[in-house]
Order: C-alpha cells, then sequence, then structure tokens
C-alpha cells in the first residue's frame, strides 16, 4: 500500500512529545513491512526553531516532506503549525494514496489534508494522541475548530485508533460510533534499549553526584502534566522527612510552564535539590532512565504514557497517576505504583518506599523489562493497525 501519514511535527523534533516518536515508528515499521510511505509534516524543530533542510528527506525509506511554518508565534502560543506550502503541494499532487493516517486532532494539516481526501475519495483513519479534549488554554480557539472542522473530521473518519479505554470515552463523547473506534497501544522502539548505556553517564554529564537518589521527570515542562504536585511532594519528601540526598531532575522543553515550576521550586527551598536539563537527546534520555532511582510522571489524566514504558525497557521502576491510563500496565506488569492525583503525601511516600528499598527497585526494574519487551514491540503492534488500513482500503474500494 502507499500510505500518507500525517504529522506537525517529525522526528528529530522531539520537543513536542511522544506523537512525533509515534508516527516515525509507524512509519520506520511499515516500511519494513514492504509498504510505501509518505510523510506531510512541518519544519518546526521547536516552538521557536526550525530545521534548516525542507522539501524532500529520506528518512530510513520514509519519503518525508517539511513545509516551511509560518507566523511561529502561533505555533508557540497556540500550537497551531500555518503551512501553505501543504496547500499548493496537494494542488499539484498527482499521487494516489491508499489510504491518509492522520496524527493528532486539532492541526492545520489536517483540515487541509481532510478536503483532499474528500476530494479524491481517499479514505482516512485518525489518532489522537491525547489531544481531543479542550483544555482551559485557549478554549474559545478550540471550540471554534470543532465547530468549523473538527466535527466533520470525526464524522468522515473510516475509523479513529485510541490508545486505551479512557481515549474511547472521549471519542464517544464527542459523537464516534463504537464501530469506529479501534483500541491500539502504542509500541516501543526496542532497538534502543537492548544495549543499555553504561551507568552513571547522565548523573557524570550533568554533575550530579554519584550518590544522589535521583528522581526523574522526562517531558514537556507544561501546567497540565503535574509538574507543582511532584515539586510539593519532592519537597515534603526533603524538607519534612529529611532526605536531603535527592535529586529530581526535570527534563524536557519549555511548554509555557518553566519559569512557574522555577518559582514554585524556590518559594520551597528546593534549589539545590532540583536540575532543569532543557530538552535532551534521545541518547541522553536513555542514560537518564538507567540512572533514575525512579521516574515520575503524573499527570492528572493521559491516555497513554509512553514515558513510564521506555522507563520501564531501562529497567527502572515507575509511579504514575491513577488518572493515567497506562496504570493498568504498570499494575498488571508489577513495575511501579499509581497514586491519587495531588495527594501529596501518597506520592512522597510512594517515592521514598522505591528509592529506600534497593531490592523493590531491583525488582520492578526487572519485571519492567519483561512486560514491556514481551508485550510492546512495535512489530506486533503494526500488524492491528494494517488489519485496520486493509479493512477500511477494502470498504473504500467496494463503495
Amino acid at each position: 500500500m502507499k500510505i500518507l501519514q500525517v504529522i506537525s511535527y517529525f522526528p528529530p523534533a522531539y520537543a513536542f512529545g511522544g506523537s512525533p516518536q509515534v508516527a516515525y515508528c509507524i512509519s520506520k515499521e511499515l516500511v519494513n513491512n514492504g509498504h510505501e510511505v509518505v510523510v506531510y509534516t512541518t519544519d518546526a524543530r521547536d516552538f521557536k526553531s526550525r530545521f534548516k533542510t525542507r522539501s524532500n528527506e529520506n528518512i530510513h525509506g520514509i519519503k518525508v516532506y517539511r513545509f516551511r511554518t509560518f507566523f511561529m508565534y502561533l505555533a508557540n502560543k497556540l500550537r497551531l503549525f500555518i503551512t501553505p506550502g501543504l496547500i499548493l503541494h496537494l494542488k499539484k499532487e498527482r499521487e494516489k494514496f491508499d489510504i491518509i493516517h492522520l496524527h493528532e486532532y486539532r492541526t492545520f494539516q489536517n483540515i487541509i489534508v481532510y478536503y483532499y481526501a474528500k476530494k479524491h475519495r481517499i479514505p482516512y483513519v485518525l489518532h489522537s494522541h491525547n489531544s481531543l479534549q479542550a483544555t482551559e488554554a485557549w478554549l474559545t480557539v478550540k471550540r471554534l475548530y470543532d465547530v468549523l472542522f473538527g466535527n466533520a473530521l470525526l464524522r468522515n473518519a473510516s475509523m479513529v485508533i485510541a490508545l486505551g479505554t479512557l481515549e474511547v470515552e472521549q471519542f464517544k463523547s464527542m459523537g464516534v460510533p463504537d464501530k469506529k473506534i479501534a483500541i491500539i497501544p502504542n509500541g516501543i522502539d526496542l532497538s534502543e534499549f537492548v544495549n543499555p548505556p553504561h551507568p552513571g553517564s547522565f548523573k557524570s554529564k550533568f554533575n550530579i553526584q554519584g550518590n544522589k537518589r535521583m528522581i526523574l521527570y522526562l517531558g514537556r515542562i507544561n501546567k497540565y502534566k503535574g509538574l507543582d504536585f511532584l515539586i510539593k511532594a519532592t519537597a515534603q519528601l526533603i524538607n519534612e522527612r529529611k532526605y536531603d540526598d535527592i535529586m529530581l531532575v526535570i527534563a524536557g522543553s519549555d511548554d509555557g510552564y518553566l519559569d512557574e515550576i522555577k518559582k514554585q521550586t524556590h518559594l520551597l527551598n528546593l534549589e539545590k535539590n532540583v536540575l532543569f536539563t532543557g530538552e535532551i537527546s534521545e541518547t541522553e534520555k536513555i542514560s537518564a532512565f538507567v540512572d533514575a532511582d525512579v521516574v515520575v510522571n503524573v499527570e492528572p489524566k493521559n491516555v497513554f504514557g509512553l514515558v513510564p514504558l521506555e522507563a520501564a525497557a531501562s529497567s527502572t521502576p515507575v509511579i504514575v497517576s491513577d488518572g493515567n491510563s497506562v496504570k493498568d500496565m504498570v499494575n498488571q506488569g508489577g513495575f511501579g505504583f499509581s497514586v491519587k492525583y495531588n495527594d501529596v503525601p501518597e506520592l512522597a511516600e510512594t517515592m521514598r518506599k522505591i528509592i529506600d528499598d534497593d531490592r523493590l527497585g531491583t525488582e520492578m526494574g526487572q519485571k519492567g523489562r519483561e512486560f514491556v519487551f514481551g508485550n510492546l514491540d512495535w512489530a506486533h503492534v503494526i500488524v492491528q493497525l494494517l488489519n485496520i488500513y486493509e479493512a477500511v482500503k477494502r470498504k473504500n474500494d467496494l463503495s
């Protein structure tokens, strides 16, 4: 099949979280299975900078078009990446795709490609990546998008892909019928975790003393990620329970919340116990997992947390919130704990339990690696996705 993947940012644009990595892994596995894959994306490297190379690239057999982003202010504030070049490209497009895979929900690229798909009767599936809920930021703009474009986008999709039961309910609340919803969990690119880096390399690079017990948060620094909850629990652990040998590492790009979280760190007298690394590379990410005593991902709601599973692949125990759908895997695999969101004493106690008990941490780490390697290889996940593609294409051919 000839398959078009559409996403607003594509690796190595890792500043935008897990969705570009997922789109890349899907595309790579499709190529490995003998399919032709084209990606339409933007030239955004992060919220403020661009890649120098645009137009046509080849990344591991994936044909990637990066269209120039206009108005980087909108990209920074609204995560709206305006690419007029995509419109011009599609007007001249002579290629015929068998199926289109749209990533995320409220994007300029989805609007344009939707009309192209409709005109040429090309079926498409939508993979929302936890982007359905309209959070309070720019709520009016998001609701306007839904009325003008989003409702039609969902209504005319051949199938939508949910990562878990929480996202199924979100799709249903927006009018998508059960028969159009498929649950497919994200996979993990296990090739990155087969030979983990030597312990201590991350601590050495960032001048963290080897005897420091390291708590890691990895992800965008965003107000909805539960960072204030984590900071308060860390303060309780250090200031009230006297665990002053702890280093909380917050690794990731600023998504509008860095100044606020630094202010909280200062008010809670944690400055010498918190390290902000900024965006880190993929190699540094895995080194960080290896050196961490525990990885904490406690945002209030998440349809599928990739970071806890990557940490588990690195043999590191995890703590997630009970609003994160990945908690079911964490509990099933026995490689961490889930805590009630905003229960500061519970999170502080759970972190203490793991960092105080080396045997517990080692056992959970071993269980996590076994679970991820046994269940979340992309080679297995892609079979489920291909079944959907083929069913959608077959139905479209018969219509």
